[in-house]
């Protein structure tokens, strides 16, 4: 059959022999549709060179199908990873998935919240540089749901999904003081985010777990970028002999590796010089020159999870449905590598 331009729905369920809601099903829904019938529907359509208008279907159904997540950082392979898993789960249910960068600054996060409101997206994936704002509020006064991702919801009436960054904090502590370390540097920054709140209290908790009279010194950083971490291993080398910590926790893998190659550059080994370990497990972690130890997050699964729970929220809401709010929290896991090997 000739391709026409005004090709509508309804010719390709006259061709395909269904009804225009099973048309709409296997564009929008195909999980519903059994097999046989819309390997016939995508054949129709393939026939006829149907393509739907999305902008029609945006306007009937209020939303777009574009699920958006906005991150403090989209160069941060932990960030990446965690798209993936997003991506992973919302494939073959019919929506797309985009990401947004706020460069872990309050005015840019609330610009591009502002302009989701306008594109109408079918709902939000969010790590946010500090809580939940009114900008957040007005989405879902919009019929936008939002789930907050790498921090705990708690109280703040969102879904959410999060790991335990006290507990890696205290991982990454504890196991430096159980290689005998008494002078520790805590590298991170800047300390407006929870993340790095989180962990340092980690850090304060395995001493006191220890009994230990370990000192810990704060090194704060203006990001959590590789850059930083030369910076701060500048910093670090830059102390007199005495008051130099042997041991490194870097607040997440990028800082780690600029701390690496800042020690390496000033003739510092690693581990014999000063032990050192991330956060995070990125997949650069266990490439580095030397293999760094570092705390692992569970990326993907808080992805998927966190895509499951947006997905949820929205179909309550689509099917007028009471919803409640859940707060998952993945453990982290120490991994250690020759980074810290014993001194």
């Amino acid at each position: 059959m000739p391709r026409k331009s005004s090709t509508s729905m309804k010719d390709v369920a006259t061709l395909a022999g269904v009804s225009l809601g099973t048309v709409s099903n296997v564009v929008n829904s195909p999980d519903l549709v059994s097999p046989a019938t819309r390997d016939r529907v995508e054949t129709a359509i393939a026939k006829l060179g149907w393509v739907p208008n999305e902008s029609a279907r945006q306007l009937r159904a209020g939303r777009s199908r574009v699920i958006s997540m906005v991150v403090m950082d989209i160069g941060n392979p932990f960030f990446t990873d965690v798209l993936r898993g997003v991506e992973d789960w919302v494939q073959g249910r019919g929506y797309h998935v985009q990401a947004s960068n706020s460069a872990a600054r309050p005015e840019r996060e609330s610009e591009q919240l502002r302009v989701l409101e306008q594109q109408r997206v079918g709902g939000i994936l969010w790590a946010p540089v500090s809580g939940p704002s009114d900008r957040a509020e007005t989405l879902r006064r919009r019929g936008i749901p939002v789930v907050i991702v790498d921090r705990a919801g708690d109280g703040t009436g969102y879904c959410s999904v999060s790991v335990d960054d006290v507990e890696g904090g205290r991982l990454a502590t504890s196991h430096l003081l159980d290689l005998g370390h008494t002078s520790i540097a805590l590298v991170g920054g800047p300390g407006t985010l929870h993340q790095v709140r989180d962990r340092r209290l980690g850090a304060e908790i395995a001493r006191g777990q220890h009994g230990s009279s370990a000192s810990l010194l704060v090194v704060s950083t203006d990001s959590q970028e590789a850059a930083a971490g030369v910076a701060a291993a500048d910093q670090l080398v830059g102390l007199p002999d005495a008051e130099r910590p042997t041991a490194v926790f870097a607040m997440n893998d990028l800082l780690a590796i600029g701390l690496l190659q800042g020690f390496v550059t000033h003739g510092l080994r690693v581990p014999e010089d000063v032990a050192l370990i991330g956060y995070d497990d990125i997949s650069f972690a266990a490439s580095a020159a030397v293999p760094l130890s570092s705390v692992r997050q569970p990326r993907e699964a808080l992805g998927r999870r966190g895509a499951e729970l947006l997905f949820e929220e929205m179909e309550a809401a689509d099917h007028d449905l009471p919803h409640e709010h859940q707060g998952v929290r993945f453990t982290p896991e120490l991994v250690v590598r020759r980074s810290t090997s014993p001194r």
